[in-house]
């Protein structure tokens, strides 16, 4: 899914809690528009009402069941693939590419901490059916480093930033990406290293897509 056919390519960024991911996908952007490439930063949970929704149980200020918890992440996901208003796949298909911080194996690592991880695939079924990412980064950073960096950033500490919490949600990265290698094109990034050196290893890997 690259320029190749006239669409735009579709990255995406995952990671830990503070593993820097949000910051190196804002620096891919911003890379590819010094390059001259039309693209798209978005995120989720979106901005929209069901993210709206997900963001304030995940600040628990809304008590809800851990698989309704799942059902609106996938909910949410497939309105901010296919809403008619900046949809994702509207945007690839006339030849924007899209970065998005955090897609569908977010949903795999984190709500699989409380229920099988093949539920939570089957429950996200119809967002990879409709489009799987040209490459997915992940942002891979030790627990700890990650927990300093929340501390010194936030106020309030979102549901999975505890220590761990964070050791499961890593390895059922790696759990998902063992089992979805080859479905997926994934490139593992060493988050512990200067800003610079990683967003360098970050290009490095997704410039063949454009």
């Amino acid at each position: 899914m690259n320029n190749k056919d006239n669409r735009g390519a579709f990255i995406a960024f995952e990671g830990i809690d503070g593993s820097g991911k949000s910051t190196q996908s804002a620096l891919l952007i911003q890379k590819l528009r010094q390059e001259g490439i039309p693209c798209y930063a978005t995120m989720e949970p979106t901005d929209a009402p069901i993210g709206s929704l997900i963001r304030q149980v995940m600040t628990g200020r809304i008590k809800t069941d851990n698989k309704a918890v799942a059902a609106l992440f996938a909910a949410d996901r497939l309105d901010h693939l296919l809403n008619e208003v900046d949809g994702i796949v509207s945007k690839i298909e006339s030849g924007v590419t899209v970065v998005t911080d955090r897609y569908y194996f977010s949903s795999y690592a984190y709500n699989s901490v409380h229920m099988p991880m093949e539920w939570v695939i089957k429950a996200n079924e119809q967002s990879s059916a409709i489009l799987r990412p040209s490459l997915t980064v992940y942002i891979d950073i030790d627990p700890d480093t990650a927990l300093d960096r929340i501390a010194k950033n936030r106020f309030r500490q979102e549901l999975f930033e505890k220590k761990s919490m964070l050791v499961k949600v890593r390895d059922n990265y790696m759990k998902a990406f063992k089992l979805l290698e080859k479905e997926e094109k994934v490139v593992i990034v060493d988050g512990n290293r200067p800003q610079e050196e990683i967003a360098e290893a970050v290009w490095n890997a997704a410039r063949e897509y454009f």
